[in-house]
């Protein structure tokens, strides 16, 4: 991909960086994958202990694997328990996965840890990470070019950045956008006419605090975009960001842990690039594949990693798909989120799912930056208890305010509530990691 020779443009959204690549027919991506998988199949059986063992046990191996549909229908599916199961009995951190010697291994990074303990992110490579890289199509597609200006994400949270955007022709920015740093993030924006940084949730708080001091409108004019990670933005969070700040949000998200999916140009689904991954959605009950668009559990496998790859892994998000070709053209896959398999939490013999609280707590103009924990126990639960974060500038009464809430979500739900309330400072310190707030938690 030669991102460094794209030439300067006015920003189009929608436009292709790799037009041959995403407007390919769907023959064409079908081919494409059945290649790709036949030889990963090899590859993995000759290189990861685990799935020679994975498969031996299924009675499958590569001789028995001659075309996708056989791909799909006799290699096993992998869970993370799989994964951990081999990890405890051979003491190897990789669980089996790692296909190359560790000493070749360029960095090691980790899952975020949201829905299960990290599992380690082995990496070779020799310019940028895949990762990364991965997202060149969805940048350029939201219209940064070369010549942008975009803020360097502090750390090495799945990995490193810096040369990325400097192959892309992007002008990187470095200033501290750690927790605490809001003014003078903002103010280095103003300065430097910064076109793209990813935020997350403490950040768009912090912003939050400054309305009252700072024009943001004006302070965000030269943002194309901001990208948005971790759990998704409360409706009402995203029209105050959208409407009152006039910042566009693009979100991304994972592609069932071998990369990721990031809202294609209309903002109507996750893109998945169906070069770099092979998607699979399984009813949850027979495992058979779903119709278009019908919910199910996305089932993921890497074709382009060759250190430790994901191979038709269970990933518990529960989406619906299609294939049909977007309106700006691009014919690869489109996914939307429908939740989490386990994510219902049963109160008193009612499925209580997290969009049905969430809505219900931002409807408040106190509470309306959605900042809730559903707290789970293990025993049978009779009463739904909740953690939420109240803006305190915005809060004139707590007891009142709690009052009300119980009110709003007994009525609508038919559920008994306790509601602890905490300041959204205090409860955004029950985040798994910066970018991760979640949703429901056990004690």
């Amino acid at each position: 991909m030669a991102i460094s020779e794209l030439e300067h443009s006015r920003a189009t959204i929608g436009e292709f960086l790799e037009p041959e690549i995403e407007t390919a027919p769907r023959s064409a991506i079908r081919a494409d994958q059945e290649a790709a998988v036949l030889e990963l199949v090899q590859f993995a059986w000759d290189n990861s202990p685990l799935y020679r063992e994975f498969w031996s046990t299924a009675g499958v191996s590569p001789d028995d694997i001659r075309s996708l549909n056989d791909f799909t229908t006799k290699i096993p599916t992998l869970t993370k328990a799989d994964i951990k199961a081999y990890r405890e009995r051979t003491g190897d951190p990789y669980g089996g996965l790692l296909c190359v010697d560790p000493k070749d291994l360029t960095s090691v990074t980790t899952t975020s840890g949201t829905t299960s303990a990290p599992e380690l992110l082995p990496e070779v490579w020799t310019d940028t990470p895949p990762l990364p890289a991965a997202s060149a199509r969805d940048l350029y597609a939201h219209g940064l070019r070369p010549g942008d200006r975009v803020v360097v994400p502090v750390g090495t949270f799945r990995n490193y950045w810096d040369d990325f955007y400097l192959a892309l022709g992007l002008t990187p920015v470095f200033v501290d956008s750690w927790l605490g740093q809001g003014e003078a993030l903002l103010r280095a924006i103003r300065e430097h006419r910064v076109a793209y940084m990813q935020v997350h949730l403490p950040a768009i708080m912090e912003f939050e605090k400054l309305e009252s001091k700072y024009d943001l409108r004006e302070a965000f004019a030269s943002v194309k975009f901001f990208a948005f990670a971790g759990q998704p933005m409360g409706a009402a969070l995203k029209r105050k960001v959208t409407e009152d700040w006039g910042v566009r949000v693009v979100t991304y998200t994972s592609a069932g842990d071998t990369g990721t999916a990031w809202e294609e140009p209309e903002l109507d689904g996750f893109q998945l690039w169906e070069d770099m991954m092979l998607p699979e959605v399984l009813d949850t009950v027979t495992d058979e594949p779903v119709g278009d668009l019908e919910v199910g559990e996305l089932v993921a496998t890497d074709l382009d990693n060759r250190v430790a790859p994901y191979i038709r892994f269970r990933s518990g998000d529960l989406v619906r798909v299609t294939r049909e070709p977007a309106p700006t053209g691009r014919t690869h896959a489109r996914m939307w989120f429908s939740g989490r398999r386990g994510d219902e939490t049963v109160i008193g013999g009612k499925a209580i799912v997290v969009g049905d609280v969430w809505r219900l707590v931002e409807s408040l103009p106190e509470l309306s930056d959605g900042t809730f924990q559903i707290i789970r126990t293990d025993a049978p639960m009779t009463r739904l208890r909740l953690r939420v974060g109240y803006a305190p500038e915005r809060t004139a009464d707590l007891v009142e305010l709690e009052q009300r809430l119980v009110g709003i979500i007994e009525a609508e739900l038919g559920v008994g509530v306790d509601v602890a309330l905490l300041t959204v400072e205090d409860i955004l310190q029950f985040s798994s990691s910066v970018a991760k707030f979640p949703r429901t938690v056990k004690e």
